[in-house]
């Protein structure tokens, strides 16, 4: 029997991410780790296409799970034994998606991916419904989330488990369904917005970015000990492992530089900001993959020139940067200001091509995040 869910205040004071939403995050980066792993390795063997279509998908239905979770939990997480026993569900189709992600990537097997995905977006369906009892004010949004949730699933089971092949039309259907995917919050959300809480979104979409520059980090180290394990020190590597570490830092600085994400509740801000951090997500991940390219060409384990290694890095950067100014710069900065990560992306992307790429890269977007902040501070009167 589905019991109602309590509202929670969208005003509540210090709101913060709990231990379940913590729980929720360590399955989604497990899911991430396999996909970033296999777009490295892809890259590494000289599948660019391949590879990158199948991290897009891959990423895109991880991110799409959490993403739903995520806004749903800041406005309806009652900390009831429902809500936990239902999240447990969604955590356990997370583990399922993230076990197919590799045969995913390599053999472009969807069983597992697709099970996954639709226990994740089932127990959605079970939690909307949840919400939807007893609530005066909601209910019509609840309700229609459940519904198009749920008859999406119905597509995906069709097209992702019973017709699923790698061809140019079955993509094309997959794409689709992300469409329809896409399409069902700003239908639902017409009736009533939910009442998220502004706060709570903000640091939960700051925790997953960490996730995602923790594939950043997690390749600096591979990159470290490739350059010690010789028996003496590589001097490229330990290069690409320093600059690797400016990059991450100055991403990081640049995104968590001050509190200026979400300052609005209008609809179509919340929309550009929430879709938005797929760029962001997606990028921060690839990059850590292109960190690790980089490291499988240095120690002649890639079957890819030097300039692929260097793109595998500089495209996400570039991406990255770009995706702040989307979901972020446009909206809050003056014409000036919000023209520094523009700017830097342009740049970026043409560091591939010039020598010492990486370092080069390192150089613009520490800039970047040293003017900004200055720029900012000199601003507001905080300089």
């Amino acid at each position: 029997m589905i019991r109602a869910l309590k509202q929670r205040d969208p005003g509540e004071a210090h709101r913060t991410a709990t231990p379940l939403e913590l729980f929720v995050d360590l399955a989604s980066v497990i899911a991430i780790a396999a996909a970033a792993t296999g777009l490295h390795h892809g890259i590494a063997e000289a599948h660019l296409q391949e590879a990158i279509l199948s991290f897009l998908l891959a990423f895109f239905g991880i991110w799409w799970a959490w993403m739903n979770y995520t806004w749903f939990a800041s406005a309806y997480d009652d900390d009831s034994t429902q809500f936990k026993l239902a999240t447990f569900v969604f955590l356990s189709g997370a583990l399922v998606l993230a076990a197919g992600v590799e045969e995913f990537m390599v053999a472009h097997e969807l069983t597992l991916v697709v099970a996954g995905y639709v226990i994740m977006r089932l127990a959605m369906v079970w939690l909307w419904l949840a919400a939807a009892k007893n609530n005066t004010t909601h209910a019509a949004t609840c309700r229609r989330y459940a519904s198009g949730i749920g008859l999406t699933q119905i597509y995906w089971i069709l097209i992702g488990i019973v017709f699923w092949q790698w061809t140019g039309l079955m993509i094309a259907l997959f794409c689709l369904g992300i469409l329809i995917e896409i399409a069902v919050p700003f239908w639902a959300e017409k009736a009533n917005m939910t009442p998220w809480h502004r706060h709570h979104m903000i640091e939960r979409y700051g925790l997953l970015n960490i996730i995602v520059l923790g594939e950043m980090l997690l390749a600096i180290s591979h990159a470290i000990y490739a350059a010690v394990s010789g028996g003496h020190l590589d001097a490229e590597l330990i290069r690409l492992a320093a600059s690797a570490a400016v990059i991450t830092f100055s991403l990081w600085w640049l995104y968590f530089s001050r509190e200026d994400h979400l300052q609005s509740r209008d609809p179509n801000r919340v929309f550009i900001w929430g879709y938005g951090h797929v760029f962001i997500f997606a990028a921060g991940a690839a990059t850590g993959a292109g960190f690790a390219v980089r490291v499988e060409i240095l120690t002649h384990h890639a079957h890819v020139p030097a300039l692929v290694g260097h793109l595998s890095i500089a495209i996400p950067v570039t991406v990255y940067l770009a995706g702040l100014w989307l979901v972020r710069d446009q909206f809050y900065l003056s014409a000036a200001n919000a023209a520094i990560l523009p700017v830097a992306a342009v740049i970026s992307l043409a560091t591939p091509f010039v020598p010492f790429a990486v370092e080069a890269l390192a150089g613009v977007v520490l800039v970047a995040a040293i003017v900004r902040t200055k720029r900012l501070a000199g601003a507001d009167g905080t300089g």
